[in-house]
């Protein structure tokens, strides 16, 4: 069962919220996300087009698919996001996102992880290393590879494995258009597809 959450939202909320059940730190419940610089797509957009097509992609191959979000007119934190995975205690938890950089050189593909401290961090870490191998078979994609974060809500309320895929750089003017290129966007989920595939044979 893999659980599909296209991140971000139509309209951000600043109210904040615990980032770890370990910490009294908080941070705004869902942040605004990017916008691209050529196509002015919101993030948000993006990233639930790329969740549709995954959701396709991977129904396809027999997984069961859930989505935290739809619709862009929601409300639904990142605290929230991960209870309705642990709730239906999913296999593997997809993230969606785009990244934005001030410098509009900065390109890639690239995977979040939970930090090596969480009990997650090993199984996590196993499906964005499938994940990175196949998208880097891709041609002409540039893949940054793989990071660890400690400071994600998303991560830090999560019980099941995780991954948050920054899908390229909408900061990055080529990237930018390439993201919306079905093509270019189906390439990269059909290896993403791949990776989970592998993954789910491990377990």
């Amino acid at each position: 069962m893999v659980y599909l959450d296209p991140g971000h939202q139509a309209r951000a909320n600043t109210i904040h919220e615990r980032v770890s059940p370990y910490s009294n730190e908080t941070k705004m419940k869902v942040t605004g996300g990017t916008t691209g610089v050529v196509t002015r797509k919101p993030e948000y957009v993006l990233n639930l087009e790329a969740a549709f097509l995954l959701e396709e992609l991977l129904t396809e191959k027999g997984f069961e698919v859930y989505l935290t979000r739809s619709a862009h007119d929601v409300d639904i934190s990142n605290k929230e996001r991960a209870e309705m995975a642990n709730e239906k205690k999913a296999d593997l938890v997809i993230r969606l996102h785009a990244d934005g950089a001030e410098n509009p050189n900065v390109s890639g593909f690239g995977v979040l992880v939970p930090s090596k401290k969480q009990a997650i961090s090993k199984q996590s870490e196993s499906a964005a290393t499938l994940i990175v191998s196949e998208v880097k078979k891709q041609s002409g994609m540039k893949v940054n590879g793989i990071r660890y974060r400690s400071d994600l809500t998303g991560f830090n309320w999560s019980t099941v494995p995780v991954v948050l895929l920054e899908m390229g750089y909408m900061t990055n003017p080529t990237e930018d258009q390439k993201l919306s290129d079905p093509a270019y966007l189906e390439g990269m989920l059909q290896a993403v597809t791949t990776g989970v595939e592998k993954y789910a044979a491990l377990q």
